[in-house]
């Protein structure tokens, strides 16, 4: 039976990591605690890389960078293409097509 994609709060995830480095197994805090084996294996990966115990994978922080910056770029393409649309508008109406401009 899925259990679905339900969000565990930080102190939370932090404390099963915590469990997982003192001994405790993933299947077996899975079976006390509900996270599955794989979603807890994949906290203490997390949570090794934000501590730089591990260099494979982005931390939390880059993460959510990543995830700011990609925002920002589609939000600065679209601006990009409805300032192109208005500029094309505007010299089809005044009847005069703008030099390109090499910046883009």
């Amino acid at each position: 039976m899925p259990r679905g994609n339900k969000r565990y709060p930080l102190e939370f995830r932090q404390q099963i990591v915590e469990l997982v480095r003192s001994g405790r197994t993933p299947r077996e805090l899975s079976k006390k605690f509900g996270p599955a084996p794989s979603t807890i294996r994949s906290w203490v990966i997390q949570a090794d890389r934000d501590e730089g115990r591990r260099t494979d994978g982005l931390t939390s922080a880059e993460r959510e960078e990543l995830r700011k910056l990609r925002r920002e770029n589609r939000r600065l393409k679209m601006e990009r293409e409805i300032l192109a649309k208005a500029a094309a508008w505007f010299a089809q109406e005044t009847g005069s097509i703008p030099p390109k401009s090499s910046g883009s």
